[in-house]
């Protein structure tokens, strides 16, 4: 035995005083209360997190999207013959009256290059309706058009196309590249 054993087993039995092993437990008892109640908060907020009722951005019921395309779309223009460049999403008379808005990311490739972009959207009855992405960066940017700034449409029941349309005349110049991606249509 050594002396602090000694120390210890004279205090218990002549001074009936609690031994520096009992106060390091109740210590350890703390500190593992203290875990239990750290362990059982992150496990309730992941749980609200999961289960939606903790909203960091916008609910999860909320975030539903039909996704057009998930891969970049290249469009390669040269206006020598042709006057304009399209890229249409064949929509086969979906209905979109349940959406918001069309969802999706542009840049262009040559950084001195003006570009616009004309976004159409044509149904079942022959009703298009038309916005323009006006001067497209050279980085990534997200452009959310509401179904609403599309006011030649009156029935999303039946949409028959998306187009992306890249004219003549609203470039600077005659070769390009634009990129689109994460196109998509959300609540």
């Amino acid at each position: 035995m050594d002396k602090k054993d000694i120390y210890e087993h004279l205090a218990k039995i002549y001074l009936d005083t609690p031994s520096v092993k009992k106060k390091k437990s109740k210590t350890q008892a703390k500190d593992h209360k203290n875990f239990i109640i750290i362990a059982i908060a992150i496990t309730l907020g992941l749980t609200m997190l999961i289960s939606g009722r903790l909203y960091l951005h916008k609910p999860l019921q909320q975030s539903m999207a039909l996704v057009l395309s998930t891969e970049p779309i290249k469009m390669n223009y040269t206006f020598d013959p042709a006057k304009k460049e399209i890229f249409s999403f064949n929509l086969n008379k979906s209905n979109l009256s349940r959406f918001n808005a069309l969802g999706f990311s542009l840049k262009k490739s040559n950084f001195e290059d003006i570009v616009s972009l004309r976004v159409e959207f044509t149904n079942l009855f022959n009703e298009k309706s038309e916005i323009y992405v006006r001067d497209i960066p050279n980085k990534w940017k997200y452009y959310e058009a509401k179904f609403s700034e599309f006011k030649g449409i009156t029935d999303w029941s039946e949409m028959t196309d998306v187009s992306f349309i890249i004219e003549e005349w609203n470039t600077k110049e005659n070769k390009g590249l634009v990129y689109i991606d994460n196109v998509r249509m959300s609540k």
